[in-house]
């Protein structure tokens, strides 16, 4: 489904806390990859921000969260993808992601997505996919295309608007 390898490293609370002091050495020392300018970003670091207390009160949750985006072989760092948590009652995970500008148009969000599936498919407590899609971001709903996934209806987000879901077993 794609050409480029990428590795998914997931952010420890330390690895957030750093990002939020601005602080990208040690950040990329407690990643152990060198992270980017995206992370230090409105956009990112709201979403830290969001997702820190959950790691802080469940460390095993940051494995389900941020996690970044290293293209293989060479390690370097594309962008961030995750979980929006951990599969909730029904094993639904919804997936996230985000590829810095410089790398996008080059298979890196397809081949993020297609490691979020895998891992969720991996998991024995989930059992769908979600993507939640914002119908103007044509660049995500050409991502997702191929991936199997079907129109599950809509959704308002406070942050985002309206959002198109779309699920898919795994």
């Amino acid at each position: 489904m794609t050409t480029q390898q990428v590795r998914l490293v997931p952010l420890s609370a330390a690895t957030m806390e750093a990002l939020l002091a601005d602080d990208l050495p040690t950040a990329n020392r407690e990643a152990g990859v060198e992270l980017t300018e995206l992370f230090l970003n409105e956009h990112s670091k709201w979403l830290i921000n969001f997702r820190l207390p959950q790691v802080k009160g469940d460390p095993g949750s940051a494995r389900w969260l941020i996690h970044a985006i290293a293209s293989e072989p060479d390690g370097t760092v594309v962008g961030h993808a995750g979980y929006h948590g951990p599969p909730d009652e029904n094993g639904m995970v919804e997936v996230g992601y985000t590829v810095d500008e410089q790398y996008r148009r080059r298979g890196y969000g397809r081949a993020a997505l297609t490691k979020l599936i895998e891992q969720a498919a991996a998991e024995p407590g989930v059992r769908v996919v979600r993507a939640s899609i914002s119908p103007t971001n044509a660049a995500s709903l050409a991502t997702i295309a191929g991936f199997g996934f079907l129109e599950a209806g809509e959704q308002w987000d406070e942050e985002d608007g309206l959002e198109v879901l779309f699920e898919r077993a795994v």
